[in-house]
């Protein structure tokens, strides 16, 4: 075995869980705090207990609320039709410049420069 390169091993190593038990092994950190241990663990102890680190349960509680909101919405074609109908209903404005009322050989005769000295 090289030396220096392993950590060190602490024999008496103190583990205690957050429901109150504590017993001792080795590792290599002289002391540890779990959140389960066999005493709680749901599959030694036969009870259900919701353990929720990384807020897991929350959101599917919040992805399941949305679920139910977007069933409410109204689909693509539905939101289509809807538009459709409300542009049929709509009124057509066209807008006019006031030279496009004149007469053709007006515009002809305007666009031309004359000259006269």
């Amino acid at each position: 075995m090289k030396k220096d390169i392993h950590p060190t091993y602490y024999p008496e190593c103190k583990v205690t869980c957050a429901c109150g038990n504590a017993f001792i092994t080795g590792s290599t950190q002289p002391e540890l705090k779990v959140e389960l241990c066999s005493a709680c663990h749901p599959f030694y102890t036969g009870k259900q207990k919701l353990v929720d680190t990384a807020r897991r349960v929350e959101k599917f509680q919040a992805k399941q609320a949305k679920k139910t909101t977007l069933a409410e919405r109204k689909g693509k074609k539905v939101k289509r039709a809807a538009k459709a109908a409300k542009k049929e209903k709509k009124e057509i404005v066209v807008k006019i410049k006031p030279e496009d009322l004149k007469p053709s050989s007006a515009k002809a005769t305007a666009g031309k420069k004359t000259d006269k000295k």
